[in-house]
């Protein structure tokens, strides 16, 4: 059989190990599960692979790297000996891509086969035996990593180098943008998903926020936007937010790209030029009242696809037609066309190729030196590492260190996000 780990995984966080892993394949006669059965086989799937998870643990218990291991062993227990990984390593620290190319290893040494979907080049010239390039659907060659290295890979995938997020030339101002004090959020379970957390970002400056998913990025994201209730006080130049709902904080120039471009960026069944009207309905310019200017937003998507490199026929495409790298180009260019005063950014560049990438830290880059302040979420420390002027990390929910991206490798950062190396922020 073939079983897909999506990049976003499917589980339900209110079921054990063991009730994920099985969900729609219960062995058992007659509606009676045979829970005996199941949790042999998914003890013997565990250790052929070579992991040891408590299967009585209940999902929202577990790290990132855990859960994936679970989709793993949730693909196997029905049957599958071919697996197609889609970014697997997206939102893993280093130490945790590592146990995951163990997994992986100790599969194919089983006689399964991988096919491992990655735009990070590095690892997959680490983990392949083959390695087929595709550009816009098409395939552009066949090679293996004794045969080619990291820039020639690069050189097929976009016709150029690759790029890097490096190369920082800010110029950061004295004037704070963005002040955040003492900022709590409680989440599930009545404990605080943020806990204290104080930060400020100036005018020019990234500040980025380094940790393993499900730390408390999220809820602070949305506690900044006002999507969420929390405690402590927000403001942007100095103008106090606190009290403020969204759509007050995004008059005053706070822009948000989201975590997920599906449930919170998009309308996917709606036309581009629809999707780029949201949040702006009432800006004269696209219309009065209740009528829309139709003519002036197609004109504005228009732009915004000349301007960010967005592949579509047309502004009337609907957004579910693009790659994952248009629509996440089409929502950083509706973002930063409001030129807001802080950007908000979360995951910008998670799962798009290496060209969308590059146009959006060109972009993310560009804003920042007109003086705008960017609060940069990412799994990826390469570019945590190459974006950031400063880097918080953040650690069951509190921020726990602040480090300076040039004094640190990302084998160090990824031990602070896991908890190895904790120091309270001064």
């Amino acid at each position: 059989g073939i079983g897909m780990v999506h990049q976003h995984f499917m589980l339900a966080d209110n079921l054990t190990v063991l009730e994920n892993i099985i969900l729609g394949s219960e062995p058992g006669r007659r509606g009676i599960i045979d829970i005996k059965r199941a949790r042999s086989r998914v003890e013997e799937i565990m250790s052929a692979i070579g992991t040891d998870l408590d299967a009585d643990m209940p999902v929202s218990e577990l790290g990132v790297g855990e859960r994936q291991r679970v989709e793993i062993i949730k693909v196997l227990f029905r049957g599958a000996r071919i697996l197609i990984l889609d970014e697997p390593t997206a939102v893993l620290v280093p130490e945790e891509v590592d146990e995951l190319f163990v997994t992986l290893n100790s599969l194919v040494n089983d006689g399964a086969t991988v096919i491992f979907i990655s735009h990070k080049l590095d690892e997959v010239l680490q983990v392949s035996n083959d390695i087929t390039v595709m550009r816009q659907g098409t395939t552009v060659a066949e090679t293996s990593p004794g045969n080619i290295d990291r820039s020639g890979l690069a050189e097929l995938m976009v016709g150029s180098e690759l790029p890097s997020p490096a190369g920082r030339t800010s110029v950061i101002k004295d004037a704070v943008r963005l002040n955040v004090e003492n900022l709590t959020v409680i989440g599930v379970e009545g404990r605080p998903a943020v806990d204290d957390a104080s930060l400020a970002i100036r005018s020019g400056e990234i500040v980025g926020i380094a940790g393993v998913e499900g730390n408390g990025q999220y809820e602070l994201c949305a506690a900044l936007l006002g999507l969420m209730p929390s405690t402590g006080t927000v403001s942007v130049d100095g103008a106090d937010l606190t009290k403020a709902t969204t759509r007050q904080r995004h008059d005053a120039g706070l822009a948000y790209i989201p975590f997920d471009r599906h449930r919170e960026g998009l309308m996917l069944n709606a036309p581009l030029w629809e999707n780029t009207l949201l949040g702006r309905e009432d800006e004269e310019q696209f219309g009065k009242g209740p009528l829309v200017d139709a003519a002036s937003i197609r004109a504005y998507t228009v732009d915004i696809i000349k301007r960010f490199g967005v592949l579509t026929p047309n502004e009337t495409t609907p957004a579910f037609a693009l790659s994952g790298g248009n629509q996440q180009k089409l929502i950083v260019g509706r973002t930063l066309t409001t030129d807001p005063r802080v950007l908000v950014a979360a995951h910008p560049t998670r799962g798009i190729d290496v060209g969308a990438q590059a146009a959006v830290w060109d972009e993310i880059r560009r804003a920042r030196d007109n003086g705008m302040a960017v609060l940069l979420v990412s799994a990826d420390l390469e570019e945590l590492l190459g974006l950031s002027d400063s880097i918080a990390v953040m650690f069951d929910g509190r921020i726990t260190a602040t480090l300076n991206p040039d004094d640190i490798t990302a084998s160090e950062l990824g031990n602070y996000m896991t908890g190895v190396h904790e120091e309270v922020a001064s």
